[in-house]
């Protein structure tokens, strides 16, 4: 096993990403990511090395999350502030202010899109589209099979493509 604070140099920004794309909030994603690790600690003797060390994670991750909103018995809708937070770049047409704040919109309207889907649907299409992870990898967190994660994924994408076209009228 590697050494615990190596574990966490390799894996905390990933974590973090993750509850980041849950949450859209980064005080909270600092504060999960912490709490992740903790838990990962007291049950280290868990991990069998089945899956990466980062689906491990966010799986426990996924926990953290869940355990939070049952503590505080609320879901974060974030506002578009927080949402823009998030890492967009939208300064590829620094030149061209009108292109760039119709980018902005329409990037807004996908996020606060995504935000409204129901889970898992929303927690799989950002595990595929921010953190790049395979279907495989997918499944492990849900402790479910690749294809499930391919179909459930799919059925996001195309309720995401409904919406927008609906919001396009």
């Amino acid at each position: 096993m590697e050494d615990l604070s190596e574990v966490y140099k390799s894996y905390a920004n990933e974590v973090k990403a993750f509850l980041l794309c849950l949450t859209s909030n980064t005080d909270l994603a600092e504060e999960l990511t912490q709490e992740t690790f903790y838990q990962a600690v007291k049950s280290i003797e868990r991990y069998n090395g089945e899956c990466k060390m980062s689906v491990w994670l966010c799986q426990i991750a996924k926990h953290c999350y869940y355990d939070h909103l049952k503590r505080e018995k609320y879901r974060n809708y974030s506002s578009l502030e927080q949402l823009a937070q998030t890492g967009i770049d939208f300064h590829s047409n620094e030149d061209l202010p009108d292109i760039a704040m119709i980018k902005q919109d329409i990037q807004q309207t996908i996020n606060l899109e995504i935000q409204k889907l129901k889970e898992p649907h929303r927690e799989i299409f950002l595990l595929r589209t921010k953190l790049d992870l395979s279907f495989k990898e997918i499944g492990v967190i849900f402790n479910k099979n690749e294809n499930w994660a391919r179909v459930t994924y799919y059925r996001a994408k195309c309720t995401l493509a409904e919406r927008m076209d609906l919001n396009e009228m």
